[in-house]
């Protein structure tokens, strides 16, 4: 159809008494996002001349994505997660700050207040029989290359059958089971015994698969972990590592994977490796140091203070 009413005089002062714009009261930045937002939909609706039971069919799917809580998942999904990273480079790079090891999305399965060790810590729990033992370590860096002792280096990650504790729906897991928060010992470094995670998919028809099979997509993860990299005096560091050999390393719904963060996973069989770690049988083991960027002006200007975060 040839019908466009959104340039209409009408229309644009509607777009601003609906944003509360002719109003004294309210949030200024609040309205101003609203107007914005608004006004794209308005115009996406005339462009598209999208039909009023597709845009109730959208309404419908926003109130299941809510009631099924995966705002979180579909937000990665959709690129918006990835697209802040970019800006936040983009933020760096006019500033002229390199950033020694990428940040990557957080993902919303985090869970606050995992038990403290220091130097090293036990992430499993041993009850995943089907896990492959893993040793992950590395050094946190300061951006001149220097360790870091006492850096808080918080890690989680999913068992063999792509489940996080928290967020297991079969209720297996122990609270906590594969996540710790370490600090970092007098040489900055830190160091976990695990199980290497698998990959996961997003959850059978559901809202977000819905979705992302309308648009001919998958929804299936690589094999990662995540971390939060934080010391005083530098800005906290958001980012995950994926499983090197994983068949969708470069192919995550939720475009995690960043040159930088898929270290080599190396089979060690040999005794003396196996005798040194403590350890009975062959392990895999990944080395990855961690490098984080100081304060710009005493503030970090990428921390997010508002996210809402389960804290069990």
């Amino acid at each position: 159809m040839s019908v466009r009413i959104f340039d209409k005089p009408e229309i644009q002062d509607f777009l601003k008494v609906v944003s509360g714009l002719d109003k004294q009261g309210g949030s200024p930045r609040m309205k101003e996002i609203t107007h914005r937002l608004l006004s794209d939909l308005f115009k996406a609706i005339d462009d598209l001349d999208i039909t009023p039971d597709e845009y109730w069919a959208g309404i419908a799917w926003l109130n299941e994505i809510g009631a099924a809580g995966q705002a979180g998942l579909i937000s990665p999904g959709l690129g918006l997660d990835h697209f802040l990273d970019e800006r936040l480079d983009a933020i760096d790079e006019e500033l002229g700050i390199k950033n020694g090891t990428p940040r990557t999305i957080e993902g919303p399965l985090y869970v606050a207040g995992a038990p403290v060790a220091h130097g090293f810590a036990r992430l499993d729990d041993g009850t995943d029989t089907e896990g492959h033992t893993l040793i992950m370590h590395g050094t946190v860096r300061d951006a001149d290359g220097t360790p870091l002792p006492g850096a808080t280096v918080e890690v989680w990650h999913c068992d063999t059958r792509g489940f996080y504790s928290h967020f297991d729906p079969t209720g297996r897991q122990a609270p906590f089971n594969m996540r710790r928060t370490i600090i970092t010992d007098e040489k900055g470094c830190y160091r976990f015994r695990s199980i290497v995670p698998k990959g996961y998919g997003v959850p059978p028809g559901s809202p977000t698969e819905q979705l992302l099979s309308a648009l001919g997509r998958h929804g299936q993860r690589p094999a990662h972990i995540h971390f939060f990299i934080s010391a005083d005096g530098h800005r906290k560091l958001t980012t995950q590592i994926n499983i090197a050999g994983d068949p969708l390393v470069n192919d995550d719904f939720a475009y995690a994977t960043r040159d930088g963060l898929v270290p080599a996973l190396v089979e060690r069989t040999d005794e003396a490796s196996i005798k040194a770690n403590g350890l009975e049988e062959p392990f895999a083991e990944i080395v990855f140091d961690i490098d984080l960027t100081a304060l710009v002006n005493g503030v970090d200007n990428q921390v997010n203070l508002q996210r809402k975060r389960a804290a069990a």
